[in-house]
C-alpha cells in the first residue's frame, strides 16, 4: 500500500450566501488520491488567521467563517489502515446527492450505497456536483486489487481502487462512517486487507437454516468485508441441497438449486465467493442411507459411521458425479474437499480391521501399500475431479498424512483447524513443507451448537485480545517468517447439537465474534481500541 506522509494541506476562505451563512472552502495540495504536499501556511499563521477572523466578525461589517480541527481517523469495523487528515467539515447524506460511476463495472456498488444512504443513483457521469459521491477504477498497476483510497474533500468523495471489490470496501467504509457518526471525515483513507481469504464457514448439513437468514448473513459478511462463505452441505445428518444426479441423497429439509443461486449470486454482488463443501470419504451418512452398499465395514461386517468403502469404484463414482454436478452450481474459484475423521484411520491396525481396504492399497500401491496410502490416493482422485473445474482446493488438516508412500498433491491448501487427530502434527510441518495454510483454529474460531466434548463458544472478545491468523493451533503462534503462507482464516459454525440453539440464537451468538474475527484478518496490527470500545462501536456502525 502506497504510503501517505504529513498531513494534507488546506486553507480556509469565506464565502457569504444569502442570509449571511458562512460557508468554508477548502482547498488541498495534492491529487484527489490524496498526495501529501507543502502544508500552506504554519500552525502560527493558521492561528493568527484564526484571531483575525474572530476580530473581523466582531467589526461592523461581519464576515461569518468557520474554522474545522484537523479530522479524525475514521472509526469502523474493520479499522481503516491509514488516514491523512485534514481541515473541513467532511461529507454527510444529504436529499439530492448523487452517486456516480466513471466505469460500467461500478454500477452495482453504485446502486448498492446510492440505495443504502438514501442518494440517487446517476449512473456514468463526467461532470462534477456538490454532495457527489464518485466512484471509480484506477490503473495502479501491481496493488493489492482489495485496496481503495476514499478521499473526503470539498464536499465530495472520491473512492478509487484497481478493482471493482476495492472500490466495494470503500463503500464499506463509508457507510459505516454515516451510521457512526453521520458525517465522513475530511482527508483520505488509504485501505487494504493483510490476509486475501476473510471466511465464515457454516454446517447446513446438520441443522437447516433458512435461505433467508443465511442471505442475511452474506449482507453482514460483506458489510465487513469478508470474502468468503463456506457451506458444508453433506454430512452423516443430512445433504441439504437439491442434486439432479442423485436425488435419492437429498433431506427432506433442504435448499432448492434456485435458492443456492440466489445466495451465489447475492454473494457475488458483495465479492463473497460462496466454498462448498462435499466432505468425503468420512462424513458421507446421508450419501450412504441411500446407497448401504458402499459403506465401508470391517472384518466382522460391522458398518462404520459415516464411512464411504473407498475400495470400490461405485464409491469414487458417485462422489466424483457430485462433485460435478456442483461445480456448475457454485462458480467460485475455491472449494473444500473435507477428508478429515475417516473412521477407517482411527483404529489401531487399519490392515487388520479393514482386509479390504488393505487389498486394495497393496493392489494400487504395492506390497508396502497402506491404508493411510489408499485415503491419500482417493483424496487425489477427487482433487483431480475437481482441478478439471479449474478450483483452488483445501483440505482439512487431519485429512493428510505422513509417512505415507503416497503424497498428498502438492497444490491443496491446508485448513488447519485441530491437533487433537492420531498422528496430529504441529502447523509448522504443513508450512515448512511449503503447504499455503487456512487458520480454523477450533480453539478460537469453532462455534459448535450444544458445546459437546470440550468445546465452548467463543467469544469476541477472546478473539480480539488474543488470537492472530499465526495461532494456528491452541494458543501458540507459528514463528513469522511462515506469515505469508497463512492466507488468512475462517470462523465457522458446527451444528453438532442441532437443537441446541435457533438460527436467530447462533446470528445473536456469532455476532461479536465475526467482528473480532475480521479485524484481526485485515489489520496486522495491535487494535488500536479497547475491547469495551470495539463492542460499543459494533453497536453504532452495525
Amino acid at each position: 500500500m502506497r504510503q501517505r506522509r504529513g498531513l494534507i494541506a488546506v486553507a480556509a476562505a469565506t464565502v457569504v450566501v444569502g442570509g449571511g451563512v458562512g460557508l468554508g472552502l477548502w482547498a488541498a495540495s495534492g491529487d484527489e488520491g490524496g498526495s501529501g504536499g507543502t502544508a500552506v501556511g504554519s500552525a502560527d499563521e493558521t492561528s493568527a488567521a484564526s484571531r483575525g477572523a474572530a476580530s473581523r466578525s466582531a467589526s461592523p461589517t461581519p464576515s461569518p467563517t468557520r474554522s474545522y480541527p484537523l479530522s479524525q481517523t475514521p472509526r469502523t469495523i474493520p479499522a481503516v489502515r491509514s488516514h491523512t487528515p485534514a481541515r473541513g467539515p467532511g461529507w454527510r447524506p444529504a436529499k439530492g446527492d448523487r452517486v456516480v460511476v466513471e466505469d460500467a463495472d461500478l454500477v452495482d456498488e453504485g446502486r448498492l450505497i446510492a440505495g443504502e444512504l438514501g442518494l440517487t443513483y446517476g449512473g456514468e457521469s463526467g461532470d462534477v456536483r456538490a454532495g457527489d459521491v464518485r466512484l471509480a477504477l484506477n490503473d495502479d498497476e501491481g496493488a493489492n486489487p482489495e485496496s481503495y483510497a476514499m478521499t473526503v474533500r470539498g464536499g465530495r468523495v472520491t473512492i478509487s481502487g484497481p478493482s471493482d471489490a476495492g472500490v466495494f470496501y470503500g463503500t464499506r467504509t463509508l457507510k459505516q462512517e454515516v451510521h457512526g457518526g453521520g458525517t465522513a471525515p475530511e482527508g483520505v483513507v488509504h485501505d487494504q486487507p493483510a490476509k486475501p481469504r476473510r471466511g465464515f464457514m457454516l454446517d447446513i448439513a446438520r441443522k437447516p437454516f433458512t435461505a433467508a437468514w443465511i442471505e442475511d448473513r452474506v449482507r453482514e459478511l460483506g458489510d465487513l468485508k469478508f470474502n468468503e462463505l463456506g457451506l458444508h452441505f453433506s454430512d452423516d445428518q443430512g445433504f441439504r441441497i437439491e442434486s439432479t444426479s442423485h436425488p435419492e441423497i437429498v433431506s427432506k429439509d433442504h435448499l432448492t438449486k434456485a435458492q443456492v443461486k440466489q445466495i451465489v449470486d447475492l454473494a457475488a454482488s458483495r465479492h463473497i465467493t460462496v466454498v462448498p463443501e462435499i466432505d468425503s470419504p468420512g462424513h458421507l451418512g446421508a450419501v450412504l442411507a441411500a446407497h448401504p452398499d458402499l459403506q465401508l465395514r470391517n472384518v466382522s461386517g460391522v458398518a462404520t459411521r459415516g464411512a464411504i468403502d473407498i475400495s470400490k469404484d461405485a464409491s469414487a463414482a458417485i462422489v466424483d458425479e457430485l462433485l460435478d454436478e456442483y461445480a456448475g452450481l457454485f462458480p467460485g474459484d475455491q472449494w473444500h474437499l473435507g477428508g478429515d475423521e475417516y473412521q477407517a484411520l482411527t483404529v489401531a491396525n487399519p490392515q487388520a480391521s479393514f482386509p479390504q481396504l488393505a487389498a486394495e492399497a497393496t493392489r494400487a500401491y504395492g506390497s508396502r501399500g497402506t491404508v493411510a496410502d489408499l485415503t491419500t490416493g482417493w483424496l487425489n482422485d477427487r482433487a483431480d475431479t475437481v482441478r478439471t473445474h479449474d478450483r483452488t482446493m483445501r483440505v482439512w488438516n487431519d485429512g493428510f498424512f505422513a509417512g505415507t508412500s503416497v503424497r498428498a498433491a502438492k497444490d491443496l491448501q491446508v485448513a488447519y483447524w485441530t491437533g487433537k487427530e492420531i498422528g496430529a502434527r504441529q502447523p509448522v510441518a504443513y508450512l515448512s513443507a511449503g503447504r499455503k495454510v487456512l487458520n480454523y483454529n477450533d480453539e478460537y474460531l469453532y462455534y459448535v451448537l450444544g458445546e459437546p466434548q470440550t468445546f465452548v463458544y467463543p467469544t469476541g472478545r477472546r478473539i480480539y485480545e488474543q488470537w492472530t491468523p499465526r495461532v494456528l493451533r491452541g494458543t501458540t503462534a507459528v514463528p513469522a517468517k511462515y506469515d505469508s503462507q497463512i492466507l488468512g482464516g475462517s470462523f465457522a459454525v458446527w451444528c453438532d447439537l442441532a437443537n441446541s440453539q435457533t438460527q436467530n440464537q447462533v446470528a445473536a451468538g456469532i455476532r461479536m465474534p465475526l467482528r473480532a474475527t475480521v479485524q484481526k484478518l485485515w489489520d496486522p496490527g495491535t487494535p488500536a481500541l479497547t475491547w469495551t470500545q470495539f463492542k460499543s462501536l459494533a453497536d453504532k456502525v452495525g
